[in-house]
């Protein structure tokens, strides 16, 4: 059967008093990288996440650029990183001078695999001078980096539980679950320093955009000094270190915040795809889902299946102009990531990324295009 109307993967929704903003920053003048709803949304963005400080960045890369260098993390050291994310979490490591150290994916939850983890950590490491070394190389460890894939969630009582017992700065990339939980705890609130992205396709969107959350006053302050091109003075261009023109302008913080307004009704309409996903397609050919732990909310972010049928499914649906798109390659499938330390047994990463399938789940969706994703699923492979 042809589906007539082209649905999308995940749309932004513009729904609420986004216009109304933006036509005050034009009508005063205020557009670019000061003004008031800047800092309007770098307050929501915290307060929704249960943290002191937010501040607000370009984007999501760029908010990590900045934790790893505010957790310390320098020229030549490893940060730890899941094999299975999307390319933005190993270039920020890149971009300090690090290099990713690579864990495979749980198979069940998707997320960096635990057991590997506290393994590796166990084994093939060791302390000195109050860091961590991968023994291999002598190389340090300077930081880990868990990415909440999808919106979901480890155990994070146990990562937390392996992580304390060695020298090793947390710098949550929570770009995909603003809106999830751990035991009633907002992603980002498990390290000293998280971020967030509001790129097009996420829960929320500003076009472009990111947010730091901290507890910490003096790291908020020094992250506003670096993405602000670390100005020390009001009066003149005086800069006293390296700064970085990572600033959100207030413009596209104006939306960020119609669209902060509006979250709670896209987290419940999210869970509501999701719960439809689930009904309509359990038992369908050999269709399974991302496993969820019963501590973990999350905010169904981008509703991805698995199936061993998955490029005559992919195949199918784009034809009937169903936009759906494999998981990210996993990062030691790119040609500048290749030859990372890579921690595996059964490289489930790769597995995930040749089975699994995003499909549309954004917050607009009618009813009706959720019945026709589907139906089509249903013939394709049903």
């Amino acid at each position: 059967m042809s589906n007539d109307k082209f649905i999308a993967l995940s749309l932004p929704n513009i729904a609420g008093n986004e216009w109304k903003y933006v036509k005050d920053c034009l009508d005063t003048g205020w557009i670019s990288s000061v003004g008031s709803y800047v800092t309007q949304f770098e307050q929501m963005v915290a307060d929704f996440a249960g943290a002191k400080y937010g501040v607000a960045a370009v984007n999501g890369t760029a908010a990590l650029h900045i934790s790893l260098l505010l957790s310390g993390v320098k020229q030549n050291d490893y940060v730890i990183l899941p094999n299975l994310t999307f390319v933005a979490s190993a270039n920020s490591i890149k971009y300090v001078g690090a290099e990713p150290l690579l864990i495979d994916a749980d198979p069940l939850l998707w997320q960096m695999d635990l057991d590997l983890l506290e393994e590796f950590l166990e084994n093939e490491t060791d302390v000195k001078d109050g860091s961590l070394f991968y023994i291999k190389d002598g190389r340090r460890i300077g930081a880990i980096m868990p990415v909440h894939i999808l919106g979901n969630m480890c155990n994070m009582d146990r990562f937390l539980s392996i992580v304390k017992k060695y020298p090793l700065p947390v710098v949550e990339d929570a770009t995909e679950a603003l809106g999830t939980t751990y035991k009633g705890v907002s992603a980002g609130k498990f390290s000293p320093l998280a971020a967030f992205s509001f790129n097009g396709n996420k829960i929320i969107s500003t076009g472009g955009g990111g947010v730091i959350v901290t507890d910490d006053e003096a790291l908020a302050k020094h992250a506003k000094h670096l993405t602000t091109t670390a100005k020390a003075s009001a009066d003149e261009y005086y800069h006293d270190e390296v700064g970085y023109n990572y600033r959100l302008v207030n413009v596209l913080a104006a939306i960020g915040v119609g669209q902060m307004e509006l979250l709670p009704s896209f987290i419940k309409r999210k869970k509501e795809i999701v719960a439809f996903y689930k009904k309509e397609l359990s038992g369908v050919a050999d269709i399974r889902f991302q496993q969820e732990l019963p501590e973990v909310n999350t905010n169904g972010w981008l509703f991805t299946i698995q199936t061993d049928k998955q490029q005559q499914l992919l195949d199918h649906l784009n034809a009937n102009k169903i936009l759906s798109r494999r998981f990210w390659m996993p990062m030691n499938k790119l040609p500048m990531y290749k030859d990372c330390v890579y921690v595996s047994r059964k490289d489930n990463s790769d597995y995930i990324y040749n089975t699994c399938l995003s499909i549309p789940s954004s917050t607009n969706i009618t009813d009706e295009e959720l019945e026709i994703v589907a139906r089509e699923i249903k013939e394709a492979i049903g």
